[in-house]
């Protein structure tokens, strides 16, 4: 057996914080569609406006944020934004208590979160790459993988349990303090952090925002894997709030079962995550990113076929353990692929361009997906999603990428300073 390779005490902190954080939305996986179907009796339209307004309010929020994010120290941000999720997500309990909550709140909530998720991303990436060797990147997304799949494995069940006991509430509560918990980590890690380096002392300008884009649409590999995942996540996020309302309102799934049948799926992603990096020494990079990549799209189409009962419980759980087992496979070859090819004064730029991308894929699609089960029902939006994500593998690049940015090339691998007279900076 291979001998489990230690990273440092520094990055053991952060992968501490990240875990319970993952726990923590593990027990309120789907919490805000549960509570607008169940509290709020909340239509398909509105489930789906849940899915799709705050994802894209919060990438208009996140895309300023990007810069202030690149140019700062990055555990203070990290910190900051575990801080803010933990104070809106607060407003929900303190709001159902009082009998105020409502649909509106539901939103804004949404979009704070989405916007810190963001944040939290970009700085977490940039962090990373600077905590661990470049040759242990692999191993630390692999660990951050497994434990979003484990926590999902764990935490969906539980809080299904914990709503029939407690209401549908509780878990938010939970979500909101393993936050808290996590910024409290990250503030154990010890070590100064070196400050940004900024030209002239430059204020940020309004080109800084487009540098993330620019990076990712300029490098044929990126640019490849970047188109792709837009249109898989997107998909199958689109997905989501349409499943809870077929599961829920339409085959009658009481609330436990809805969260076994996306929990217990979750267990594959262990060995996903596991196996990482003896493929990738195996078949190496490219191979990976091309067959896997194909791979996690093909079960989709499986969940228009569910039926009530225990043969539809079955049919979400065979397909949610396939897509995962892929999944986590491919996703922390894809982000180490997405670090070692990204110079260092340009990773959190590029990662919050990511995630606002995605962002607005999913809040696009979840829309189309919601206007779409209206007029003809959730079935048949889940029928229409898993057709369109089969095309998706032609977006994936055909060639072996560009050798990986190193260390000594960072200063020749950013772009030129452009005519305004503005250098990118480094940190």
């Amino acid at each position: 057996m291979m001998a489990r390779r230690s990273l440092g005490r520094r990055f053991g902190w952060l992968w501490a914080s990240y875990a319970v954080s993952a726990y923590g939305s593990g027990l309120g996986f789907g919490a805000l569609p549960l509570i607008a179907v169940l509290v709020l009796d909340a239509s398909p339209a509105q489930v789906s406006a849940l899915s799709a307004v705050g994802p894209a309010v919060g990438a208009l929020i996140a895309l300023p944020l990007a810069p202030w994010v690149e140019f700062h120290r990055k555990r203070p941000v990290l910190i900051a934004m575990d801080l803010a999720r933990f104070a809106v997500m607060t407003t929900i309990p303190v709001a159902y208590a009082l009998g105020l909550l409502g649909f509106a709140q539901l939103l804004v909530v949404s979009a704070v979160v989405a916007t810190s998720k963001i944040a939290f991303n970009a700085a977490s990436g940039a962090y990373l790459k600077a905590l661990v060797r470049p040759d242990d990147l692999l191993v630390a997304n692999a660990r951050f993988e497994s434990t979003t799949w484990s926590s999902i494995a764990v935490g969906p069940p539980l809080g299904g349990a914990a709503i029939g006991l407690f209401g549908p509430v509780v878990t938010v509560v939970a979500d909101a303090l393993s936050y808290l918990l996590s910024a409290l980590g990250i503030t154990a890690i010890r070590g100064r952090e070196a400050p940004p380096q900024r030209t002239g002392g430059r204020r940020i300008r309004a080109g800084d925002l487009l540098d993330g884009w620019r990076h990712l649409l300029t490098h044929p590999g990126l640019r490849a894997l970047y188109l792709n995942q837009l249109l898989v996540n997107g998909l199958i996020m689109a997905t989501e709030p349409l499943l809870a309302v077929l599961l829920l309102r339409e085959l009658g799934f009481p609330p436990w079962q809805y969260g076994l049948a996306f929990a217990a799926p979750c267990l594959g992603g262990l060995v996903g995550s596991r196996l990482a990096r003896r493929v990738v020494a195996r078949y190496g990079q490219h191979q990976i990113l091309r067959t896997v990549g194909a791979l996690r799209v093909v079960w989709l189409i499986g969940l228009a076929f569910v039926q009530p009962g225990l043969a539809g419980l079955a049919t979400v759980i065979v397909v949610e353990l396939a897509t995962i087992i892929s999944m986590s496979l491919y996703n922390p070859v894809l982000a180490t692929y997405r670090l070692q090819h990204t110079p260092k004064d340009l990773v959190a730029r590029t990662l919050s361009a990511w995630s606002i991308s995605s962002s607005a894929a999913i809040a696009v699609l979840s829309a189309l997906g919601g206007l779409l089960a209206a007029a003809t029902g959730p079935r048949a939006a889940i029928a229409v999603a898993g057709l369109l994500i089969l095309a998706s593998p032609l977006l994936l690049p055909r060639r072996q990428g560009s050798a990986p940015v190193t260390e000594p090339e960072l200063a020749t691998a950013a772009p030129p300073p452009r005519a305004a007279g503005v250098s990118p900076d480094t940190r």
